[in-house]
């Protein structure tokens, strides 16, 4: 029992650092709000200027969804912070410790990003994972059909996934980081916005002029965008009219579903708000909604930072028209039990 006038000072102390601590826990559940107050220059025809280069490859290793066991904390906690810093040094080195050992393996071939506090890129729904599929939902992506699904058999083209076919890597899944492949360039004209993405070398373009949107028959891969200028700061997008096809996650996002089948229906809508937020920083908010996929919409935040230097690569993908063909062979030659000895 605590009684007298010490037992009170440390009861008061106690209670202080407890209210400490769960104000600290507070602070990491909590995502900030983004400041519009930067003054954005203006193109010569008065649009607020967001042209430029902005690679999103230092996000690489930050995962798109949390782990359960964080619950709706949006930052880290030390202690995770550290585990991440160490993860990400060591899987940095790799190149290094294959060129030591004259050998190639994927230190040659991926990137990582670099340390940051985030649990996840997604901060909606709170717990930063996924929201739970409808009955549709689930019913299009078990027919989802792609190179990455376990125990699957390829005969045909439409086997794989529009990613391994070289088409697209879709929507909203192209404007999330991976291993490679991170470039990011903004163009202006007067009533347009293009935004050039390195992997597959597409190019959304984005009306802000107010045309009407094409009829909902018209459906594109990447949707159909029209865009708008909001606080002088701010370009809001709505895109939708999408084929469906593609996945809308990608597995070489860090943390994303690993067989790329997550549907896409033709009544998805994606909304983003492209903030610059500072001569070299743009803060990236952007919201899937699909109704028929999943039971509430969900969303992702990223920072984005200029790097003009930063050069765009050729996407060579399935190199020399190989990779389908390859894959058939190999699966037709597996359920006939032919053997390496045999092929050899």
């Amino acid at each position: 029992m605590i009684s007298g006038k010490s037992g009170l000072l440390a009861m008061a102390g106690l209670m202080a650092v407890a209210s400490i601590a769960q104000a600290e826990e507070a602070n990491l559940t909590v995502l900030p709000k983004v400041s519009t107050a930067y003054a954005a220059p203006k193109t010569s025809w008065g649009e607020p200027d967001l042209r430029g280069t902005w690679p999103i490859d230092y996000l690489n290793g930050t995962p798109m969804q949390r782990a359960p066991e964080q619950g709706n904390r949006i930052f880290m906690t030390d202690a995770e912070y550290k585990e991440r810093a160490d993860r990400i040094t060591a899987l940095a080195s790799r190149y290094d410790n294959e060129e030591s050992q004259d050998r190639l393996g994927q230190g040659h071939w991926v990137e990582m990003g670099e340390v940051n506090r985030r649990t996840s890129l997604m901060v909606a729904p709170a717990n930063g994972r996924l929201p739970e599929m409808t009955a549709e939902g689930k019913r299009l992506s078990a027919l989802m059909r792609s190179s990455w699904r376990k125990d699957q058999t390829f005969d045909v083209p439409t086997d794989f996934d529009s990613w391994d076919r070289c088409i697209t890597r879709g929507l909203p899944a192209s404007m999330l980081p991976m291993m490679y492949n991170n470039g990011i360039r903004v163009f202006q004209s007067p009533g347009i916005v293009a935004i050039q993405l390195e992997m597959i070398h597409e190019t959304r373009i984005i009306p802000t002029d107010g045309r009407p949107a094409l009829p909902t028959a018209i459906g594109n891969w990447m949707g159909e965008s029209r865009g708008h200028w909001e606080n002088g700061n701010t370009l809001v997008v709505e895109t939708v009219n999408f084929r469906p096809g593609a996945s809308a996650t990608n597995i070489v996002t860090s943390g994303s579903p690993p067989e790329n089948d997550t549907p896409i229906s033709t009544s998805a809508k994606l909304e983003e708000r492209f903030t610059i937020t500072g001569p070299d920083s743009v803060t990236y908010d952007m919201t899937w909604t699909d109704p028929a996929v999943f039971t509430q919409p969900w969303s992702v935040r990223l920072d984005w930072k200029r790097d003009d230097k930063y050069q765009f690569f050729e996407y060579a993908c399935h190199e020399g028209n190989v990779q389908l063909r390859n894959y058939v062979t190999a699966s037709r030659a597996t359920r006939a039990g032919v053997t390496l000895d045999e092929v050899e």
